[in-house]
C-alpha cells in the first residue's frame, strides 16, 4: 500500500475531498508535490508559517535542540531551557501585565485553558463570544465558536454561554457582573477577515473593567506579524488580561500557550494543585523554534514590512468580480458574489500551482495569508494567476 492509499483507506478524513497533494518537502514560499510540482504556498499553512516553510534558522534551532532531549516530563515540573528562553522572548515583546506564560499544544488548547482560568480567577461561570467567532473544536472552544452547523450534531456543549454581535458597541451590556471571561478575536478570522473599529475595542476593554470580567483576546491567527505588528491588539491601545496564541508562533512546530499576569496565572498552581495540566504542552523543541521563529521575525524586519506587502497585494487582485477585500496586514479576505465562484477559484488556483483557501463560516471570500517573506516576485506571481482564473470562470458563468 502506497501513502497516498493509505492516507485516503487508513486515515481519518476530514472532507469528502480533501486537496490531495502528496507532499515531498517545503522551502520559503513553496510546497513541493512528490510527482515534482511547485505550488505556491499563500496561505502559510494556514497562517502557520509567517517566516516561510523550513526557515533555516528555525531548522537550525530545532536540530540543536534534539540533539540535546526531546520530552522528558509533562508540562510544569522541570526547568528547561527552551521553555525558560521562551517565556522571557515572550516577556520582551509583550506589554506589562501579560508576564506569565504557560505553553500548550494548539490554539484551541489554549482558549480550553483560558476559558478554565477565567473561570477560577473570577469565581464565575458565565462566559461571552462574539457572532461570527471560530476559536477551535474542542468542546470548550466550540462553544464559544458561532458557526451552528459545526455545532448541532455534538451538543450539549458549554452551558452559560452568551453570544454578542462583533463590532457593535450597543451589545457590550451581554457582559455583566456573572461574566467571568469574554473571549473575542482581535480580527475575527474564519468569518472572513472582520476588523474592528478602535472604538468597539476600547469599549470593549472598559466593560470588562466595570464588570470584573477578564477579557480574552484570541491572537492565535493574528499573533506574532500577521497584521502588521506583533500582536493586533497592539493597534488598538489597549491590553488584555488572557491572550490566546499559537499557529505561527514555532515556525512550523506544534505548539501554543496563554499569556496572562502572574497573580491571575498562579490561581492553576494551587487548591488544588493542576488546574491545568499538559503532558506535551512546552515541548521543549517546539519552544527552541518558536525562540528561534521570534528571533528571525525580529532581526529580519518581516513584522515592520507585513503592512506594504498586504497592500502590495491588495493591488494587484483589483478585478471587477471582486466585490471586497477586507485585509490587515497579509491577513486578507476576497469577496464576490456567490459560494460558487469561490470553489471554482479555489480549486483552479490550485490546479496552476497556487494555494488559497476557503472560509469555514464566510463561503462568498477565499483567504490569503502569505509568509511574511515572500519575495515580491513571487506576490506578482500569485496575483497574476488568481486574476487569470478569475477571468475564466467568471466568462464561464
Amino acid at each position: 500500500m502506497n501513502n497516498r492509499e493509505a492516507f485516503f483507506r487508513l486515515q481519518g478524513q476530514t472532507t469528502p475531498d480533501p486537496m490531495g497533494i502528496e507532499v515531498s518537502h517545503a522551502e520559503g514560499s513553496y510546497i513541493y508535490s512528490t510527482d515534482g510540482k511547485a505550488y505556491l504556498d499563500l496561505i502559510s499553512g494556514i497562517a502557520v508559517s509567517n517566516v516561510g516553510h523550513r526557515h533555516p534558522k528555525v531548522v537550525a534551532a530545532i536540530k540543536e535542540q534534539v540533539d540535546k532531549y526531546l520530552h522528558v516530563i509533562p508540562y510544569g515540573e522541570f526547568i528547561q531551557a527552551p521553555q525558560s528562553q521562551l517565556a522571557l522572548r515572550l516577556s520582551e515583546i509583550l506589554p506589562k501585565g501579560l508576564d506569565s506564560s504557560y505553553f500548550v499544544n494548539s490554539g484551541t488548547e489554549a482558549i480550553e485553558a483560558s476559558l478554565k482560568l477565567a473561570k477560577r480567577y473570577t469565581g464565575r461561570t458565565k462566559l461571552v463570544a462574539c457572532e461570527g467567532a471560530y476559536h477551535g473544536s474542542t468542546h470548550g472552544s466550540l462553544s464559544v465558536s458561532s458557526n451552528e452547523n459545526k455545532k448541532f450534531h455534538v451538543r450539549p456543549l458549554l452551558p452559560e454561554v452568551y453570544f454578542m454581535r462583533y463590532n457593535r458597541i450597543e451589545d457590550l451590556s451581554v457582559i455583566d457582573e456573572h461574566t467571568a471571561g469574554v473571549v473575542v478575536e482581535t480580527v475575527q478570522g474564519d468569518a472572513g477577515v472582520r476588523i474592528p473599529d478602535s472604538a468597539y475595542i476600547k469599549a470593549l476593554r472598559k466593560r470588562c473593567d466595570e464588570t470584573g470580567a477578564l477579557l480574552i483576546l484570541d491572537e492565535i491567527q493574528t499573533g506574532f506579524g500577521r497584521t502588521g505588528t506583533m500582536f493586533a491588539f497592539e493597534q488598538y491601545g489597549i491590553v488584555p488580561d488572557i491572550l490566546a496564541i499559537a499557529k505561527s508562533m514555532a515556525g512550523g512546530m506544534a505548539m501554543g500557550a496563554f499569556v496572562s499576569r502572574s497573580e491571575i496565572m498562579s490561581t492553576l498552581s494551587h487548591d488544588p494543585i493542576l488546574g491545568h495540566i499538559t503532558t506535551f504542552g512546552g515541548h521543549p523543541v517546539c519552544c527552541a523554534a518558536a525562540v528561534a521563529n521570534i528571533d528571525v521575525l525580529l532581526s529580519e524586519g518581516l513584522v515592520e514590512g507585513c503592512e506594504a506587502k498586504g497592500a502590495k497585494l491588495e493591488g494587484l487582485l483589483a478585478h471587477p468580480a471582486v466585490r471586497e477585500v477586507r485585509r490587515k496586514g497579509m491577513m486578507l479576505a476576497v469577496q464576490f458574489d456567490s459560494a460558487d465562484l469561490v470553489y471554482k477559484i479555489v480549486d483552479r488556483c490550485l490546479e496552476r500551482g497556487v494555494i488559497t483557501f476557503y472560509f469555514l463560516s464566510c463561503p462568498d471570500s477565499f483567504r490569503l495569508a502569505p509568509p511574511l517573506n515572500i519575495s515580491d516576485e513571487d506576490l506578482e506571481k500569485g496575483a497574476a494567476v488568481i486574476r487569470e482564473v478569475i477571468d475564466e470562470v467568471v466568462q464561464e458563468r
